[in-house]
């Protein structure tokens, strides 16, 4: 049952802590979970605190200096809705959406305002941008698409369900996720609808999902039930599935094995992560795996040139071998912090944490190497990096540029 969760997620604890680790992921992973008067007694109280509070941070001697670059506000946040916003980066400029407040373009060097596209939509899915659009979803299932240059509309479109990840944009075609399983593909030009795929919902998942990856002609999903598809960009034809991980289990809880976070594509190589803590190397073409670990979660992995980066829903954080898999380090310390995706900004990775921290580590031992502050609100959303510079927003809309010292 939900111990066996447990056990897999906390295997150093004692087996009669097992039913406390449970209660513990029932909390962070499941809402309406509840737990059951009298099954502690005083000391087992405070064990499952201490399994279910954050790790709290210890001090550090920072080895890079790393400072904020400038700030800015992309109006209401996410609140507690769940939905990881995050900015996007294209041509020197930011572009962020808000519940309320629309959709910005900001300077990548300045934060300054480059144009405003206020809208009474709830814009929860987004942005993405490419072929010179930037494009938002609601929680409504609207979708409007805008110029990136001035922020112009250039067309509207609607879908059935919320979109809560960013549309993906390239080779003409606007591909948008929403939460009933579907992708929806729309013509950039004119936004007519081209096709739509759906994909079975499982009955219980993780809150959240990413948008869809593009490769020549392929467009790659990450599913609730563990799977990754690849589709045919022209139609939407199944081209081949592939299971990152089984969803075995008696219950659902322990069944819940979410591909949830945007698939890499490096080459021909494509690397996707799931919750049931596993990762998958596949080729891109074939989906014929390449290898497997069995450390991963449901986040966005982060590419660099020898290493993959994966966050846990324990909140290790893990650097992979890029070409076996095989773990190369593991950093603990921030467990039970709700991390972000990964970034990589030089030779370190960056991840968010559910006070506000941004943590930098080294990307050859995972060792950490400087900790900052964007504010006091969860990082949700993965930070994203351009030119060198990482950006990031939080979950009351706050958005942060950082560099790292010369």
């Amino acid at each position: 049952m939900i111990e066996q969760i447990a056990r897999d997620a906390f295997p150093r604890a004692p087996a009669r802590l097992a039913r406390i680790a449970a209660i513990a992921l029932c909390v962070m992973t499941v809402t309406g979970c509840s737990t059951v008067r009298g099954w502690f007694g005083n000391s087992e109280k405070a064990q499952a605190k201490a399994l279910s509070e954050p790790a709290p941070l210890t001090d550090i001697t920072p080895s890079v200096t790393v400072s904020r670059l400038w700030s800015a506000n992309a109006g209401k946040g996410e609140g507690r809705l769940g939905v990881r916003q995050g900015p996007a980066i294209a041509d020197g400029r930011v572009y962020v959406a808000a519940i309320k407040g629309g959709v910005r373009a900001l300077d990548l060097q300045t934060g300054a305002s480059v144009w405003q596209y206020p809208s009474d939509l709830r814009l929860s899915g987004g942005p993405g941008v490419g072929d010179g659009l930037v494009v938002a979803g609601s929680l409504d299932g609207e979708v409007v698409a805008l110029d990136a240059a001035t922020g112009a509309e250039r067309w509207t479109a609607k879908v059935n369900n919320e979109v809560i990840a960013a549309p993906t944009i390239g080779q003409g075609v606007v591909l948008v996720r929403s939460n009933d399983g579907r992708i929806t593909a729309f013509d950039a030009a004119t936004g007519e609808r081209r096709w739509f795929w759906v994909r079975e919902l499982p009955s219980l998942s993780v809150r959240g999902n990413d948008a869809p990856a593009l490769g020549p002609g392929f467009v790659f999903v990450g599913n609730d039930d563990g799977t990754l598809t690849a589709l045919s960009l022209a139609d939407g034809r199944v081209l081949w599935e592939q299971a990152i991980a089984q969803p075995d289990g008696r219950t659902e809880l322990e069944r819940m094995s979410d591909v949830d976070g945007t698939p890499v594509l490096d080459d021909a190589v494509l690397f996707a992560s799931s919750y049931r803590h596993r990762t998958m190397a596949l080729e891109g073409p074939s989906g014929r795996p390449l290898w497997v670990s069995e450390h991963g979660g449901s986040n966005r992995p982060a590419l660099a040139p020898q290493r993959l980066v994966v966050t846990d829903a324990n909140g290790t954080v893990w650097g992979l071998d890029k070409y076996s898999g095989t773990a190369a380090w593991q950093q603990p310390a921030l467990a039970r912090r709700n991390l972000s995706g990964a970034a990589i900004q030089g030779d370190y990775v960056v991840v968010g944490d559910f006070d506000g921290y941004l943590h930098w580590l080294r990307l050859d031992d995972g060792s950490f190497a400087a900790r900052q502050r964007a504010g006091r609100d969860p990082i949700r959303g993965a930070p994203v990096v351009s030119d060198g510079i990482l950006v990031v927003q939080n979950t009351d809309g706050d958005v942060t540029a950082w560099r790292l010292a010369q």
